[in-house]
């Protein structure tokens, strides 16, 4: 991970282009640390997440996810998906999305909860997990049919279905298509015109828009944990065997 700030804009860029910047243990925490730092450092108003090389995110590590479904993950990586989703569900700073290629998984799955989403030409995005037969994630199982309709939610998660950028725009995912050039840039510019706002302002803001569904993002994202735990510790039916081979291992 890259952290780079343009005056009160923090950029932060997943950095595991070997990967396609999928989630590991150690990317949750760094992620998670400079939203975290960035929500306490007063010269910041506004952070912008992208992805190094020619993707956004391709989701969770699968070596990482088979590792822990077989019982020897590494330290953290059980703990450090629901914090960076705890960060990201309850920052009051606003956060804009360039997303710069694949996003898959939770490359997919953060973007309902982010303020501003602007999607490169050429981008998609992509959940898995009925393919790789396990639940949603992040209360995308609420989220995205509550963001896309429940049509498209559907082909999404029943169907394993890509979603191109017009589509992103069209269901009111993202914002706009930019050129894969300038999607930083321009996400960049959002940004710092939310900046010029004072932070109790923008605080006040956005936990007012939050408020009306937070309580329902809880309960989804605990119908989905609890899906996880039983899927898991029932030997017939976890999948981590199969994890490790799909996508390569990139995604989740």
């Amino acid at each position: 991970m890259t952290v780079e700030d343009r005056g009160a804009v923090r950029i932060v860029a997943f950095d595991r282009p070997e990967a396609r910047n999928a989630f590991d243990a150690a990317m949750y925490t760094a992620v998670r640390e400079a939203l975290a730092s960035a929500r306490v450092d007063p010269g910041v108003r506004a952070v912008v997440l992208t992805g190094a090389g020619s993707a956004f995110s391709a989701g969770q590590d699968l070596h990482e996810m088979a590792a822990l479904a077989e019982g020897s993950g590494r330290p953290g990586l059980a703990t450090g998906f629901p914090a960076l989703l705890d960060e990201l569900t309850t920052t009051d700073l606003p956060i804009v999305a360039a997303v710069n290629g694949v996003a898959v998984g939770l490359g997919f799955t953060m973007l309902p909860h982010l303020d501003v989403v602007l999607v490169a030409e050429g981008a998609c995005a992509r959940v898995p997990f009925a393919e790789l037969g396990v639940p949603p994630e992040a209360a995308s199982s609420l989220l995205l049919a509550r963001r896309m309709g429940w049509s498209r939610a559907a082909h999404a998660l029943l169907g394993s279905a890509w979603v191109t950028a017009p589509e992103l725009v069209e269901c009111g995912l993202a914002l706009r298509v930019c050129p894969a050039e300038t999607v930083v840039d321009e996400a960049v510019a959002v940004a710092t015109g939310m900046a010029s706002a004072s932070r109790s302002a923008l605080g006040t803001i956005k936990r007012l828009m939050r408020a009306a569904e937070a309580d329902e993002v809880r309960a989804a994202r605990r119908r989905e944990d609890d899906a996880f735990a039983a899927l898991f510790s029932d030997p017939a039916r976890n999948p981590g065997g199969s994890l490790a081979g799909a996508l390569g291992g990139g995604a989740g």
